[in-house]
């Protein structure tokens, strides 16, 4: 049995569902904060609960009293721990949700996962832990002692954290880097989701550092298979790992951390242009200069995954937006149902 948690959210739901149509038991916790749209969360709970093999439990990973009863409940073979408080400029807000979501309650997990033989620990990471780095593509074998914002420290710290457990208590971990995912059933305060709405509302979009950004645009369905084929890949430690030139990636703990990413760079407007051409509607763009905690472009190096588990994405932009829009316009009809009525009016 699989414990996911942050079930109800963007990668945790996309994870939950295709394990399970895998044939696996899952249980799905997640606390359904209001960081964004409640409501989309509970589309995503709905769509899992489908599945008999599926239990969730709305809790509080800090809550230890609770996330203790859900070891006690299930034989937790696996766990994938997607649950965090998201998003770099909110953790300039509320710097405790973070600490508290992310350090808090990672920390819990660790335990839980030591106390009950769990056999492999995967955790969610984020690209923004390459911070002030400035080599491209960013590799899990650099160096990331510069973060820039809060966010990236907490995802820091998970790792430290993991290895930690994974050196005194032989626990498997296996951190994840995620670059810029995207798709259906995407965060609402990511920048593509935010750009639709706008889009189809008639808003300007906000486009900082004049649109010169570069990210890894990864398509979700190509992070989840990333993830499943990481399950039976448990790391037992490297024996040849070097203590005096040390792969932070790697250790003779069982512990490994990865990036999973497009390993394929694209242009903020590249992205914008696509998004622009799906939803058959122009932007209006307002540029606007680059923001505490941002980081100009992100690249994944991703061949440590690709020798451990042949991971390569195949997800196209054009494809995964065309996806991602298909889905927005079936969940939003009401924005489209009163632009089209609005333009068959101007038409007469």
């Amino acid at each position: 049995m699989i414990l996911v948690t942050g079930s109800n959210g963007f990668v945790g739901m996309h994870t939950a569902e295709r394990l399970l149509k895998e044939g696996y038991e899952v249980v799905g916790v997640d606390n359904n904060n209001d960081y964004y749209d409640v409501n989309l969360k509970y589309s995503r709970q709905e769509r899992l609960e489908k599945h008999d093999d599926f239990h969730f439990h709305e809790i509080d990973l800090a809550d230890t009293a609770a996330l203790q009863e859900i070891f006690n409940t299930y034989t937790i073979t696996a766990v994938i721990n997607l649950a965090a408080q998201a998003g770099v400029r909110y953790s300039l807000e509320r710097p405790d949700k973070y600490i508290q979501s992310n350090i808090v309650g990672f920390s819990n997990i660790l335990e839980m996962c030591r106390h009950h033989q769990v056999e492999h620990l995967i955790y969610a990471s984020s690209s923004s832990v390459y911070g002030a780095n400035k080599k491209m593509p960013f590799s899990p074998e650099d160096g990331v002692n510069h973060p820039v914002s809060l966010y990236a420290a907490t995802k820091k710290s998970n790792e430290l954290l993991a290895h930690t457990y994974s050196h005194l208590y032989d626990l498997p971990t296996t951190g994840l880097r995620f670059f810029t995912v995207y798709g259906t059933l995407g965060r609402p305060d990511m920048a593509y989701f935010k750009f639709a709405n706008k889009i189809v509302n008639g808003e300007p979009i906000q486009v900082y550092n004049n649109g010169d950004m570069m990210r890894d645009f990864t398509y979700i369905d190509d992070i989840v298979e990333g993830i499943v084929r990481l399950i039976p890949a448990v790391p037992a430690g490297d024996s040849d790992w070097d203590a005096e030139n040390p792969d932070p990636s790697t250790s003779y703990a069982p512990y490994q951390v990865f990036n999973i990413g497009n390993n394929q760079p694209v242009a903020l407007m590249k992205f914008i242009e696509t998004l622009e051409k799906h939803l058959g509607m122009e932007a209006r763009k307002e540029y606007l200069p680059m923001q505490p905690g941002d980081v100009q472009a992100t690249y994944a190096n991703i061949d440590s995954l690709q020798k451990a588990v042949g991971f390569k994405p195949v997800t196209s932009l054009d494809e995964g937006i065309g996806k991602f829009v298909e889905w927005y316009k079936d969940y939003y009809p009401e924005y489209f149902s009163v632009r089209s009525v609005s333009k068959n009016k101007s038409n007469h």
